[in-house]
């Protein structure tokens, strides 16, 4: 952006003499600046950038804003310039915005969005799941000058986050994967997840709303626009493997080189936003069959002798029940290992527990349910359709493993919190 626009944008104060027609890149850390660069310090609870604005003036950087007197641009909050220059630039090359966010599943869903519409438009996405504001702002400046569509995943952990995304990415269409019990013990209720799930649409600029066909969604969403509901009643299944889905809906016929159906559900948005978006049919199958797991969702490796699936990258009551789900449905002689749940608030051994009886509506004997943790426990516990054992420790947990058969495929699902990725490390 040109100074000029960032003083615009952000409504800044100019304290000291800068050219304003330099066309500078937005840096908010010292570490990585280079020369030419204007300084965004941010704030948090243990770091202030502005106590850096001299370090990156010395590293060549053209400027800095501040909220104190030290740089070259006064403004009273830097995150919140931050947002309003993301804005200014979303709105000068005015891509097509796609924002998406929901319980579980958001960060699949906003890839499985991204690779299909990459077939027909030029498409930049959320990287990784850097889904707050400070990462809406990065994507923006982020995106190539080029960008047709942007897909953007919000993240929230209470009521007011999604709204204040929504205000500065202006979305076109929207989705919501679904509405389940993360962040129940921030927000006390799936009543209140739904509504702050909903603010998506609060400053949204398109037409099209998308989202898993749920009451609580339908009764929660105040959007005069067009409402579509998906579900994977509205599927019907023609082939299903570990790493593969072939499934007809509304008359055609689609793959995916993954397995799960879950991920069949959320394919279902995919496809709802780029027939918004005047794809063909075609172009929507080309797309979504492109699409790859991204890693620790379903990534396959091997450590020690045994094939390991890790999709430890998070987890709640809905992506666990899933994640069974497909084990029990779609592979043989498993070891399903499963961690801690985190953030469900004061009803936490309750949820772990129902995970637990839910398992038991699969009998199997050649599927072994190992968990690990504190919380894990009160899943084991309740397990009595297959074997079952509880372990405090990673390494206790690992020592167990490498007695068992090679031939069983491990499966992993546990909060990052549990750092299941070190399981892996210490085997191989």
């Amino acid at each position: 952006m040109y100074i000029k626009d960032l003083i615009n944008a952000a409504g800044a104060k100019v304290l000291k003499e800068i050219d304003e027609s330099l066309d500078v890149r937005i840096s908010t850390d010292t570490r990585t600046i280079q020369k030419g660069d204007f300084y965004l310090p941010l704030k948090g609870a243990s770091f202030d950038g502005e106590k850096f604005i001299g370090q990156a003036l010395e590293k060549g950087a053209a400027g800095a804003f501040c909220t104190g007197t030290d740089g070259h641009l006064q403004v009273s909050d830097t995150l919140t310039a931050y947002l309003q220059c993301a804005n200014f630039r979303r709105r000068k090359l005015n891509f097509t915005v796609v924002a998406v966010t929901g319980s579980s599943g958001k960060t699949t869903t906003k890839e499985l969005v991204a690779a299909t519409l990459s077939e027909k438009f030029k498409t930049f996405k959320t990287p990784l799941n850097h889904n707050n504001e400070i990462g809406l702002c990065q994507t923006i400046f982020e995106a190539p000058d080029d960008t047709e569509v942007l897909v953007l995943e919000m993240g929230m952990r209470g009521l007011g986050e999604i709204e204040l995304l929504s205000k500065y990415a202006e979305p076109d269409i929207t989705i919501i994967s679904n509405v389940g019990t993360a962040h129940i013990g921030r927000l006390g209720s799936r009543e209140n997840i739904a509504k702050a799930k909903c603010e998506i649409v609060k400053y949204q600029r398109g037409k099209t709303f998308i989202a898993h066909d749920d009451e609580l969604i339908k009764n929660t969403v105040e959007f005069d626009g067009e409402k579509i509901f998906y579900s994977i009643k509205d599927v019907k299944i023609l082939e299903k493997s570990e790493h593969y889905s072939k499934f007809e809906y509304k008359g055609n016929v689609y793959e995916l080189n993954t397995g799960g159906d879950y991920n069949i559900e959320n394919a279902l948005s995919a496809i709802n936003t780029g027939l918004a978006l005047g794809m063909e049919i075609r172009e929507i199958q080309a797309g979504l069959k492109k699409y790859k797991p991204i890693e620790k969702r379903w990534e396959s490796v091997n450590a020690g002798g045994f094939e390991i699936i890790n999709d430890s990258y998070n987890a709640n009551p809905e992506s666990m029940r899933a994640f069974v789900d497909t084990i029990f449905e779609l592979y043989q002689n498993s070891i399903i290992i499963l961690g801690d749940m985190g953030e469900l608030g004061e009803d936490e051994i309750k949820y772990h527990r129902e995970l637990g009886r839910y398992i038991n509506a699969y009998k199997k004997q050649d599927t072994m349910i190992l968990s690990i943790g504190t919380l894990s426990k009160y899943i084991t516990d309740e397990v009595k359709s297959c074997p079952s054992k509880h372990f405090e420790t990673i390494e206790d947990a690992v020592s167990f493993i490498k007695t068992l058969d090679k031939k069983s495929k491990i499966f992993l699902k546990a909060s990052r919190s549990m750092k299941f990725e070190q399981i892996i490390e210490r085997l191989k």
